[in-house]
């Protein structure tokens, strides 16, 4: 058991130390785009649908979209998808990959832990109640930018769910994601006034599609908004810097 334990420790630790030099090479990089980039900062989505292109996806790009439009000039947004990528969960236990198996998270270290990353929105379908496996693999993974250095600390974190029915669990599926970005000391936002709740909350069951969930879309609209405008704010304080990580 102890040696079992201690090989975990250790295999949980290489992994981390090489994904920190992930983090560190896209913080270096990333600020050196940002002294280019005139002050922009971005608004990433990220969707956890296993279905590429759907109703999540629709979702996240109506919320971005009213992020954008906060301040055009000031804010950049980007959609992805992890449908299709290969992210196994267990490495975030320690125990590695089969020699060979393909691995789509390392590639997503620097966009998140880029300085100039202001904002990320989750995105997910609801199923069964809950995130999808994706989505809580993806989340498990991000255990590297918790051990080095909070690397996600004070960046401005909102999610959002997408149920097959009105009240098909995405309340709960929010909180359920929001519990594993507050670990990541993520300063976590709802969907702004007027609806202002937990989250974007959307119906794909709804007759004419989702586009069609008018309280649905206005939810999204005003979580891409508020995660912009306090990111925004974060940026702001600390003339125009991140606040340092207690």
């Amino acid at each position: 058991m102890g040696n079992e334990v201690n090989r975990r420790g250790f295999l949980g630790t290489a992994s981390s130390v090489v994904a920190a030099g992930a983090v560190l090479h896209g913080t270096r990089t990333s600020a050196a785009v940002a002294e280019s980039g005139k002050g922009k900062i971005r608004i990433l989505g990220i969707c956890c649908s296993p279905r590429q292109g759907m109703t999540t996806a629709t979702s996240l790009q109506t919320c971005l979209k009213a992020a954008a439009s906060v301040a055009p000039d000031k804010v950049e947004t980007e959609l992805i998808e992890l449908a299709g990528m290969k992210i196994n969960g267990l490495v975030a236990a320690g125990i590695p990959l089969e020699p060979g198996e393909r691995d789509d998270f390392p590639p997503l270290v620097p966009k998140l832990s880029d300085p100039r990353a202001a904002g990320i929105i989750i995105g997910t379908p609801v199923y069964f109640g809950n995130m999808t496996s994706l989505c809580k693999a993806f989340l498990e993974r991000c255990i590297v930018f918790r051990k080095n250095h909070f690397a996600l600390a004070n960046k401005v974190a909102g999610v959002l769910a997408v149920g097959g029915t009105r009240n098909g669990g995405q309340e709960l599926t929010i909180k359920s994601v929001q519990t594993a970005l507050m670990a990541q000391d993520m300063i976590l936002v709802g969907d702004g006034a007027p609806t202002a709740h937990v989250g974007a909350t959307l119906w794909s069951g709804i007759e004419g599609g989702i586009t069609a969930d008018e309280f649905g879309m206005r939810t999204a609209e005003n979580l891409g908004r508020r995660v912009t405008r306090v990111a925004m704010l974060m940026q702001g304080g600390a003339q125009g810097r991140r606040p340092d990580i207690g």
